[in-house]
């Protein structure tokens, strides 16, 4: 059987101008201006414009608000896109990590980049009295499963918070505003299984 060999991720900026590269593409392949992909994702056309440049790394309620007005997956705008093969081996030193510089959030893709998969496994780490803040809504038939990992971890959607304890779990629809706070001193961790991601584009 064939294998996919993930590349090392890059150094930050590297990430950075990767990332923008990518959104760049994908907007202009699907013949967006600035303006109007600014009205479609929320987003500032001076933000937009920076982290096209790959001059600014988004936080990752902005990176999630691209991906959606894109209608692509986030982690096909993190990395390349590998062809199907029986199986794919993702190794921890090659995850793809997107990093918030100024609240230290990490987001960990652990299932590999594939063309067509539909579900997404991804390890969150929220350090000490942080939150992701207001995550935008997910396309209708998306849902979300939730497990802690360690820590307390607070999931809030719509008009509902739930708290999380170690090992506890919780699936919820995310069509909605969501947000995952840790409000402890302690950091907290939490995978999610995110499944039904909407397909990319097509021009």
């Amino acid at each position: 059987m064939a294998k996919v060999t993930m590349r090392p991720a890059p150094c930050p900026d590297a990430v950075s101008r990767a990332f923008g590269d990518r959104v760049r593409a994908s907007r202009e392949r699907a013949e967006l201006t600035l303006e109007q992909f600014s009205k479609q994702s929320g987003v500032s056309r001076a933000m937009l414009s920076k982290v096209e440049r790959g001059e600014k790394s988004p936080t990752i309620g902005i990176a999630k608000r691209i991906a959606y007005a894109l209608n692509t997956p986030l982690s096909t705008l993190m990395g390349d896109e590998a062809s199907r093969h029986a199986f794919a081996l993702v190794r921890k030193s090659q995850r793809h990590v997107f990093h918030d510089a100024k609240t230290g959030f990490e987001r960990h893709l652990l299932s590999p980049i594939m063309a067509g998969l539909s579900v997404e496994v991804v390890l969150h780490r929220l350090p000490a009295r942080t939150s992701t803040g207001r995550l935008p809504p997910y396309p209708a038939g998306a849902g979300k499963q939730v497990v802690a990992a360690r820590g307390r971890v607070v999931v809030g959607f719509g008009r509902e918070e739930i708290v999380l304890e170690e090992g506890d779990s919780l699936y919820f629809v995310p069509d909605v505003e969501h947000w995952f706070d840790n409000r402890t001193d302690q950091a907290a961790e939490y995978y999610l299984v995110i499944s039904a991601l909407p397909p990319p584009r097509t021009s």
